[in-house]
């Protein structure tokens, strides 16, 4: 019996709506693009927004259709194109494509609509007849839902470099309450922490870089309560941080001068005032909000007091670990599934929430916001967790980025699904891409 008929008949039609449901989110995100910004390109390194609009249908029709069901192309050209781009890879710089050699957007709804379509009813069918579905079609869907969730944050970096003029304003969220909290180092005793899982049977489905799972011996160290703010980062910069060439990695620094970055990617300075660059418009610098820097800038910080940034098995030890060394737990707040008091994350917000405002989602150590509200940099370089199998059907997800030049992010951010706050979820980014929801705390080892 294949993995589709041993799954339960409840769990196969949620794999169904669970890709409807995403499919939601993207749409969400893109209508907020008026129609003459479609084509633009908020960030020079990357694709313009209607490569995406194609991309994310693209990628469901490629890993599905032919693979799991047997369907044959019906648009072989924006298969490819929607997969790749543009020359991705030809010449050097930047991509020097311009709006006219895409195609219209009429032209990719109508291509949307018919992947959409034929995938629904491919996978209906394989839901009700499960003895004929593909062995791997329940990772397969879920590699999809998760795709697509992954861009409808990832979009969200970039459609926050997009003008608001060139947006349409939702409903605005709820304003957080601002608390001044008291930041102090928690002493976290010697433990272990266990680093991915051991096999699908302990959870619905994880990514290949998430296996297999292994403990490893974590010594006694001290982890900030709280995520560095922006009144703390502030001190850095007026203490002259940006300026000061010992505080920075040789690369941090080459990047900082050809960039000249003198300041979070999310701030601008008007005189002596610090405004904040929010998804919908400026407001005044929020000081209690969870600063949002690269790597680079975070390691200068931390060097600067003194500290480090925590190793992937310190954030672990810290977020799910327990002072008495009992079964480490499934969230900092114990096994219940995620909730809206737990912390700000799944799309709730466009903007994160002061720290420490949800004291429900805090670890047994009494560490606060380590799920949501900002992924968490980490100073492990991302690679590849003992016994690491490339997915069959996906080989490239993890490899190739076991480079040497990115690092392990944890946590989740305002914008992070709900399914990527487990425990093994392992996101990564190049130390120098500044517009991540990430934020950071120091450790003292």
């Amino acid at each position: 019996m294949g993995a589709l008929a041993a799954t339960p008949a409840r769990f196969r039609h949620d794999l169904h709506t669970r890709l409807v449901d995403a499919r939601a989110r993207t749409d969400e995100l893109f209508g907020m693009v008026r129609g003459e910004a479609l084509y633009d390109r908020p960030i020079a390194e990357r694709h313009r927004i209607i490569f995406y609009v194609g991309h994310v249908e693209a990628f469901d029709w490629n890993l599905l259709s032919r693979r799991a069901f047997g369907l044959r192309s019906f648009h072989p050209t924006f298969d490819q194109l929607f997969s790749f781009g543009i020359d991705p890879l030809g010449g050097s710089g930047l991509p020097t494509d311009t709006p006219e050699d895409w195609p219209t957007r009429p032209e990719i709804g109508r291509y949307k609509q018919r992947v959409r379509e034929e995938l629904d009813a491919a996978v209906e069918h394989a839901l009700q007849r499960p003895e004929e579905g593909h062995p791997h079609l329940p990772q397969m869907l879920h590699v999809a839902i998760e795709h697509r969730l992954m861009h409808a944050e990832t979009l969200a970096y970039m459609l926050h470099r997009l003008p608001a003029s060139r947006k349409v304003f939702p409903p605005q969220s709820a304003a957080w309450k601002a608390l001044r909290q008291t930041h102090r180092l928690v002493e976290i005793p010697a433990g272990r922490a266990t680093l991915g899982i051991h096999d699908s049977e302990e959870q619905e489905f994880g990514w290949d870089n998430e296996f297999a799972a292994h403990e490893v011996a974590v010594p006694e160290f001290a982890i900030e309560s709280h995520n560095v703010t922006n009144h703390d980062f502030l001190r850095f910069m007026q203490a002259g941080g940006y300026q000061n060439r010992s505080l920075w990695t040789p690369e941090g620094w080459d990047w900082r001068t050809k960039e000249n970055i003198r300041h979070p990617t999310f701030w601008r300075g008007e005189g002596n005032l610090w405004l904040y660059r929010t998804m919908f418009g400026e407001i005044r610098l929020p000081q209690e909000w969870p600063v949002y820097v690269s790597a680079e800038e975070a390691m200068a910080y931390a060097k600067w007091l003194g500290r480090k940034l925590p190793t992937e098995a310190q954030f672990h030890r810290a977020a799910y670990g327990t002072p008495k060394g009992e079964r480490e737990r499934r969230y900092p707040w114990g096994d219940e599934r995620p909730g809206e008091g737990h912390g700000n994350f799944d799309f709730r917000s466009w903007d994160p929430s002061p720290v420490g405002a949800h004291p429900a989602g805090a670890s047994a150590f009494g560490v606060y916001d380590l799920v949501g509200n900002g992924w968490e940099w980490t100073r492990t370089e991302f690679a590849p967790l003992p016994g690491f199998t490339p997915m069959p059907f996906y080989p490239g997800y993890s490899s190739k980025f076991f480079d040497g030049r990115h690092y392990v992010v944890k946590g989740g951010s305002p914008r992070t699904a709900a399914c990527m706050l487990r425990r093994s979820f392992r996101n990564w980014f190049q130390p120098h891409y500044p517009y991540v929801y990430a934020t950071f705390r120091c450790v003292e080892d």
